[in-house]
């Protein structure tokens, strides 16, 4: 019986191992590149003319994924969620107006500016806030962990390693002029291990917790750099701020009209001084 037990032990180990070698080493990605939607027939970004970039706070903002392959590894309902955040980072700021999450559907593979700009009045927005994404998974099986796990029998021992490692970068443009006003990455890495058995479930949350974490760290810049924006934009003749009927403003897109009020304050100040 002891002869037959090693000799069955050996044999199911030589299967599971046989299993893991099939399985190997291997990766999968998942991208959606904002070069191959904005310029799909360019080998590179044309270069853009000098114009002025007239911005009309509050600006009306759109938000959207750009589009990526069938099967890219995000859902729509994943997607809707990480714009949401993105959105209800940026609704404090007065001089943003509504921030309209743009369904992927309604961006083609490879569109051009010619789909954006339909995108753009049939949502009626000025800026477009695009998320481009690249994920890289990586998968290690590890051999003596599931040779070890098929000795002692039915336990959970880790016999896959996977790392995951995601990029996302937030590009906002003036669709009227096309200029890109700012942009922002996030990146992440999840790293694990799971069984055979349940290592496609577990890899599949890695990829969804390293969009997550992608986003998470992408807020924060993305906030820092539209306050650069801001800054740059007070001595830029390339751009140009004009309130809309009935806003008064606030932050660096409200400072001319605020710095004119105050003179006209000081000014009416003295005046009445000097009369008396």
């Amino acid at each position: 019986m002891a002869l037959l037990r090693y000799i069955v032990v050996g044999i199911v180990a030589a299967a599971l191992a046989g299993c893991a070698s099939m399985l190997g080493n291997h990766s999968a990605r998942h991208e959606g590149s904002l070069v191959d939607y904005l310029y799909p027939n360019a080998k590179e970004p044309p270069a853009m003319q000098a114009t002025t970039t007239q911005l009309r706070p509050p600006v009306r903002v759109g938000i959207a994924f750009v589009p990526g392959a069938r099967g890219d590894g995000l859902s729509e309902t994943e997607k809707t969620r990480l714009l949401e955040r993105v959105r209800d980072s940026f609704s404090q700021y007065s001089y943003i107006g509504n921030i309209e999450i743009i369904p992927s559907a309604y961006l083609r593979p490879r569109g051009g500016w010619d789909n954006l700009d339909q995108v753009s009045r049939m949502f009626n927005v000025e800026v477009v806030a695009l998320l481009s994404y690249d994920q890289v998974s990586f998968n290690d099986t590890n051999e003596l962990a599931v040779l070890y796990w098929t000795i002692v029998g039915a336990y959970v021992i880790k016999g896959d390693r996977y790392d995951v490692q995601t990029l996302v970068d937030a590009a906002v443009f003036d669709v009227k002029s096309r200029k890109l006003l700012f942009r922002a990455p996030g990146t992440s890495q999840v790293k694990g291990s799971a069984t055979m058995a349940g290592y496609s479930e577990q890899s599949r949350n890695a990829q969804a917790n390293g969009f997550r974490l992608a986003v998470d760290q992408l807020i924060p810049q993305l906030q820092s750099e539209l306050a650069g924006f801001r800054e740059r934009i007070k001595n830029d003749p390339n751009y140009k701020v004009v309130n809309k009927d009935g806003y008064r403003g606030g932050g660096s897109f409200g400072w001319i009209g605020a710095l004119l009020a105050l003179c006209a304050l000081v000014f009416g100040h003295a005046r009445r001084r000097t009369a008396a």
